[in-house]
């Protein structure tokens, strides 16, 4: 394979609620989902990646953020190496790339990955490389198919079932289109940066025109620069079968953990959990955290269901913490004035005493739940 890096795209701190109050201890890149960081499974699979020797995260979080990760990281990566840049403003998720392409091409790069962190995949990557050197293209992106009644959520894409080419490409498209989608993974060739100068050109220009007063480097890959590369005929997907799934929401990331942990399995991993004697019954795909506690008398006692539980939280005995599980992306928190159906969330600290009932909840930090509680916001 061709000298390559790859970028890892990480946005920087949400206004938005849909991950909180997870994120009011952890920036979601880091927010453990099976038992790692979010952004762990995606280094992983490119320690994978033949030739590939630096990682560029590319972000708005301040540098002292990811610094301590990084540091652990190139213990357990050391064939990696790991830097963070950090944007001096948004930028766009092409536009921090083009800012950042002479870190990207030191070196005598020739292609490069580029990912979203808000994805759980198995990150075929090998396989996408092998895909690319055959057409030799500017860019190939990883597609999945997904319920066509979902797609529309996410960018579309028509493709040459015989040659993979991208024949046409919509992201978030107001009708049906395909139910094949991005699944946010891309290869480019190093030529992708002239694509990219001339779609800050015509950005440019068009502001000139139109007076529009906005960023000139701010791009966005998916409309700025995947669209003009379908009309040149420069784009291909490869199609993978194997799962994906989006973590937008925090009830999104109780099914990511579920899909890398049953990976897990059937890899034979030594990390998750075994039945031992005097131990509680583990079944299923499990990862139990050194620093969490099972009670080994837990499956009698206690109950937790479709829920996440919060650093340093305790679960008393005979309690009960329980969500709905979630199928589709839904970020809405209340439906006419009642807290939605999904899963709950105790932030740090919670503790949930003996014999409580916590059914569809949100709990925000450092409480203690002597009394029960059905679908409410718990500030």
């Amino acid at each position: 394979m061709a000298e390559s890096k790859a970028v890892i795209l990480v946005g920087g701190p949400s206004r938005g609620t849909r991950f909180r109050p997870l994120s009011l201890n952890s920036p979601k890149p880091l927010f453990p989902v099976a038992g790692r960081p979010i952004i762990s499974h995606h280094l992983d699979a490119l320690s994978k990646v033949k030739g590939l020797k630096e990682v560029l995260i590319i972000g708005l979080f301040e540098d002292k953020v990811f610094a301590p990760y990084i540091d652990n990281a190139a213990i357990e990566f050391p064939n990696l190496n790991i830097r963070y840049l950090h944007e001096y403003q948004a930028l766009g998720t092409a536009g921090g790339i083009y800012h950042f392409r002479d870190e990207i091409l030191r070196g005598h790069t020739k292609q490069f990955f580029v990912m979203h962190i808000d994805i759980a995949c198995s990150f075929p990557l090998n396989e996408m490389a092998n895909a690319h050197m055959k057409h030799r293209s500017i860019c190939t992106m990883l597609g999945t198919k997904v319920n066509p009644k979902e797609a529309t959520k996410y960018g579309c894409l028509v493709a040459d079932p015989e040659t993979n080419q991208v024949l046409h490409y919509v992201e978030k498209p107001d009708t049906f289109i395909s139910d094949l989608i991005s699944c946010g993974v891309f290869l480019f060739d190093t030529a992708v940066f002239a694509e990219m100068k001339k779609a800050l050109d015509k950005k440019e220009s068009q502001h000139q025109t139109d007076f529009v007063s906005s960023s000139n480097d701010e791009l966005r890959l998916e409309q700025d620069i995947l669209r003009p590369l379908t009309e040149n005929n420069n784009l291909y997907v490869h199609i993978t079968k194997q799962f994906w799934r989006q973590i937008k929401t925090a009830g999104s990331s109780i099914s990511a953990n579920a899909l890398y942990l049953e990976a897990e399995a059937l890899e034979g991993s030594d990390r998750l959990a075994k039945n031992t004697p005097g131990g509680p019954e583990i079944i299923g795909a499990v990862y139990i955290h050194p620093s969490a506690h099972v009670d080994p008398t837990a499956k009698k006692a206690s109950c937790v269901l479709h829920s996440i539980i919060g650093w340093n939280s305790r679960i008393g005995s005979w309690a009960r913490v329980e969500g709905c599980p979630v199928y589709e992306e839904d970020s809405s928190m209340m439906k006419n004035g009642v807290k939605s159906q999904s899963i709950t969330i105790l932030g740090k600290d919670v503790t949930v005493m003996d014999e409580t009932i916590i059914r569809n909840c949100i709990v925000l930090p450092h409480k203690e739940l002597k009394s029960c509680f059905h679908n409410e916001i718990l500030m």
